[in-house]
């Protein structure tokens, strides 16, 4: 038998509209007395369920860590003091052919009840909006890093290899000689003026390299690809000063990370977003290794070990 470790435990069903939730209360005969009430995803809603927690004096609240539903949840239980833990959804799989909202979070209150579950990593509310930050950013470097690509690719098409002599193609030369090539008032002869150092060797191959065909749709294409371009850069600047501002109540861990080679000012307020500053919540290296993905899991039967691939990581 599993002894309890927990009094009072509740588990939380967490779907987009509705939340289902379950407290089981060990009574002082040794019985467990079971409540289950569904509630609405609203704030006023959430309120209420964490009211209710919070009444009931849960020692734990679980919910699975599936989709974005569960920040809001876990939110208005912060926001109330009650303890909660977002669990893999790998490690609470109920029994095949018995499931419900209401089982589900039967069997959470009843894992959590047990000590059976290990909380995910959930920064505190501060670093979590500043993920919100740095994430995003991902997703505009990513999206500048395609952009850049497109216009190099109808450059290409057009016959205008500037990517075989140049070795930067996003330098300051280079750039300057796209926007020439965009305007189209000038020809190759002139605009090969713009390069500057080591290019300046290689005048005749860059002529020969500008020599290409535009036509009015290629150069309006090139030029809202510029823009955009542009546009996401300032965008990502604006982030990186956000991010780097929001360093100030870390500036101890952030300048210690710095001190890791290859690791810059932003890198570091990056690393931060994603780990927080208390390093004891993982326990070891070895775990915050497993945490990020950065090592593959155990699969062995028979005395024979299978290949298992590294995870993507944990995303909270």
């Amino acid at each position: 038998m599993i002894e309890a470790l927990a009094k009072r435990s509740a588990g939380l069903d967490v779907h987009k509209k509705i939340v289902v939730g379950t407290v089981l209360i060990e009574n002082a005969h040794g019985q467990i007395e079971k409540q289950t009430r569904e509630f609405g995803t609203f704030r006023k809603e959430l309120n209420t369920l964490a009211e209710w927690l919070s009444e009931s004096e849960v020692e734990i609240a679980v919910m699975e860590s599936t989709g974005i539903y569960w920040k809001s949840v876990y939110e208005a239980l912060e926001r109330k003091e009650v303890k909660a833990y977002v669990v893999n959804a790998r490690h609470v799989k109920n029994v095949p052919g018995r499931k419900t909202d209401v089982q589900d979070s039967e069997w959470l209150a009843e894992l959590a009840r047990c000590g059976l579950l290990r909380a995910s990593f959930v920064p505190p509310r501060d670093l979590r909006e500043l993920r919100l930050l740095t994430r995003y950013r991902g997703k505009l470097v990513g999206t500048l890093s395609a952009e850049k690509n497109r216009l190099h690719k109808i450059l290409d098409g057009c016959g205008i290899r500037l990517g075989n002599v140049v070795s930067d193609i996003d330098g300051v030369s280079a750039r300057e000689m796209i926007d020439a090539l965009i305007e189209g008032n000038k020809e190759p002869y002139d605009i090969v003026l713009l390069a500057r150092g080591r290019l300046n060797k290689k005048i005749p191959e860059l002529i020969e390299a500008l020599d290409g065909e535009l036509s009015d749709r290629h150069r309006f294409l090139l030029k809202q690809i510029h823009s955009h371009i542009r546009w996401l850069e300032d965008r990502v600047r604006e982030i990186n000063r956000q991010v780097v501002a929001a360093m100030k109540p870390y500036k101890e861990e952030w300048h210690l990370l710095q001190t890791i080679p290859g690791i810059d000012e932003l890198c570091a307020a990056m690393l931060l977003a994603e780990i927080g500053p208390d390093m004891s919540c993982f326990g070891s290296k070895d775990h915050l290794s497993s945490w990020a993905g950065m090592c593959p899991g155990n699969n062995e039967s028979a005395g024979k070990k299978k290949v298992v691939k590294s995870g993507r990581g944990i995303s909270t």
